[in-house]
Order: C-alpha cells, then sequence, then structure tokens
C-alpha cells in the first residue's frame, strides 16, 4: 500500500491588488468608517482587516472614548496633576472617586 502525500498550498487570504487597494483607502482616510466600508467591499470582518492594516503599518488606533464621547482620563493622571500642582507626594489620593479627583484638578486649574 502506497501512502498518497499531499502538499499544502497556502492561499493567500488578500491578494496583492487587495492590499494596495486597502492601504491606499485607509492612508488616505484613517478612521474607524473607512474600516467598515473596507470590510463590506472586501468582504472580510472588520479585525480581519484591522490586523492587516497593522501588519502593513499603516494602522492608527482610535482615540479611546467614554460613552459621551470625552477622552478618557485614567485616576493615575489626575493625581499626578494634584501633586505636580502642589509639589507634595499624596500617595493615599489615588484611592479618592474618580469624580473627586477631576473637580479637585478642576478647581485647581480654573
Amino acid at each position: 500500500m502506497t501512502a498518497i502525500v499531499k502538499a499544502s498550498v497556502r492561499v493567500p487570504n488578500y491578494t496583492d491588488e487587495m492590499v494596495n487597494t486597502m492601504v491606499s483607502t485607509y492612508v488616505a482616510n484613517p478612521t474607524a468608517d473607512t474600516v467598515v466600508s473596507l470590510s463590506r467591499e472586501l468582504g472580510k470582518t472588520k479585525r480581519s482587516i484591522v490586523a492587516k492594516l497593522v501588519r502593513e503599518g499603516v494602522y492608527q488606533a482610535q482615540p479611546r472614548t467614554t460613552k459621551a464621547g470625552a477622552p478618557i482620563v485614567r485616576k493615575a493622571e489626575l493625581v499626578e496633576q494634584i501633586e505636580a500642582h502642589f509639589g507634595v507626594n499624596m500617595e493615599s489620593l489615588v484611592k479618592a472617586s474618580k469624580a473627586d479627583l477631576q473637580k479637585m484638578v478642576d478647581a485647581i486649574y480654573a
């Protein structure tokens, strides 16, 4: 009995033409909406498009925002601003609520 050996051939997920189109379209307008339109156009998932753009070195992560659209600020960043203003280290300040820390920062820089 003879064993049949199949040679596996890797089929690329994207053609060179698809990659060129994707990169040029995204570089011209690097937004989440562009990724969505590319995923529809190319019949791929948004995640796949983003992964390919990352591998091509052109993807720019969108800034994270709150539900209201404001940029996300960490409590540690607020504490750093307060400590810098007063010139003292306040280790326990990080235990305060984020809302209270934000009020302090707003009052300092108002």
